[in-house]
């Protein structure tokens, strides 16, 4: 995902954050979680992983900020979680088996992440971190039932 060089350059994304269009929407998603660590458009990615409108939107959001394999993307997308009705948590848990449950490296990547995220000052986030750490051996699709 491509960085911005100037701020102008944001401004079609965070419009688009509006849109009437579940496509648009996402599409803002996708490429705003490259730069999450604006305060700006870290308002806008909160309020896109939890879009009352398509469910689309939260999980292309949610993946692309796991994409990142940073704390702030996955605490964002724990946050998120935390808050979420049965429907979106369904589909933020989907963003993290899809973007962090593909192999035996990524569950290893993902428990580091949780780790950091176990002692986070919100409690909603340490939680889901903590969640998320029990539950690990069980993340990956390629692990057998």
């Amino acid at each position: 995902m491509t960085r911005f060089e100037r701020d102008d350059e944001l401004t079609p994304y965070l419009q688009g954050s509006t849109s009437a269009s579940w496509s648009v929407r996402a599409a803002a998603g996708r490429r705003l979680a490259a730069v999450a660590e604006t305060p700006e458009v870290a308002e806008v990615l909160r309020r896109l992983l939890l879009d009352g409108r398509d469910t689309f939107v939260t999980q292309e959001t949610a993946e692309a900020l796991l994409g990142r394999w940073d704390v702030l993307g996955l605490r964002m997308v724990l946050a998120a979680l935390a808050r979420a009705n049965d429907d979106t948590g369904d589909h933020l848990h989907a963003a993290i088996l899809n973007v962090c449950g593909q192999s035996a490296e990524d569950g290893e990547r993902l428990a580091a992440l949780c780790s950091a995220l176990a002692s986070d000052p919100d409690d909603a986030v340490s939680g889901e971190a903590r969640k998320i750490s029990n539950h690990r051996g069980r993340l990956t699709s390629t692990d057998p039932e």
